[in-house]
């Protein structure tokens, strides 16, 4: 379906009844915007769009189909005992507030109980929360979340830093600006000097 780009009513959605498959729907997603912004939805460059915007936008938000168990999968292992950092994963989410993108650096730290996960396990359990629609703050907190409830450890402590497209495109318009969250589980089972510890690992 090709909509005009004239003439075009915005608050009538009964055209998405016809579309059931999610690509398809996306699909739509992708012509509305074009035809409200004035464009020419059928010249060359634009054509497949449409297309190109679902299938990116799948990928983008595919993490609502994974919990944190199916990113880690097998790779649970017995621990050995003593911190465990993994700093500087490279993430890409979409801000839920206006579907601009925000990206930056995870930094994960957990010390075990018992078990322990493959280090390639965090990048992914990172992953499964990034490709979502998000806010940073929750983000943070649900990377923590997910690691503790796949291995219990005794401490976690999760550290993000981000640029926001939103501020730099829109807005305040400030492209020199980092956000910085933290979250943390289990650290008051620590000493003064082991939390100390947990969180300079990622710094």
């Amino acid at each position: 379906m090709k909509f005009p780009n004239d003439a075009f009513d915005l608050t009538d959605k009964t055209h998405l009844v016809h579309f059931t498959e999610p690509t398809e729907k996306l699909k739509c997603a992708a012509e509305l915007i074009l035809a409200s912004v004035g464009e020419n939805a059928e010249r060359e460059g634009l054509i497949r769009t449409p297309h190109r915007f679902a299938k990116a936008m799948k990928e983008i938000c595919s993490g609502y189909a994974l919990t944190a168990k199916d990113a880690v999968g097998e790779g649970i292992f017995e621990g050995e005992g003593g911190i465990v950092s993994v700093r500087d994963i490279d993430f890409f989410s979409l801000c839920e507030h206006h579907m601009l993108p925000f990206w930056g650096q995870v930094s994960v730290t957990y010390l075990p109980k018992k078990k322990i996960l493959g280090l390639s396990k965090i990048p992914r359990v990172v992953e499964v929360f990034a490709r979502r629609l998000q806010v940073q703050e929750r983000l943070t907190k649900e990377v923590a979340e997910g690691i503790f409830e796949v291995i219990d450890p005794v401490a976690v402590a999760v550290r993000i830093r981000a640029s926001h497209m939103c501020m730099m495109m829109r807005g305040i318009r400030k492209t020199g600006s980092e956000t910085i969250t933290e979250f943390s589980m289990g650290l008051d089972k620590l000493s003064p000097s082991e939390a100390d510890r947990l969180w300079k690992s990622i710094e």
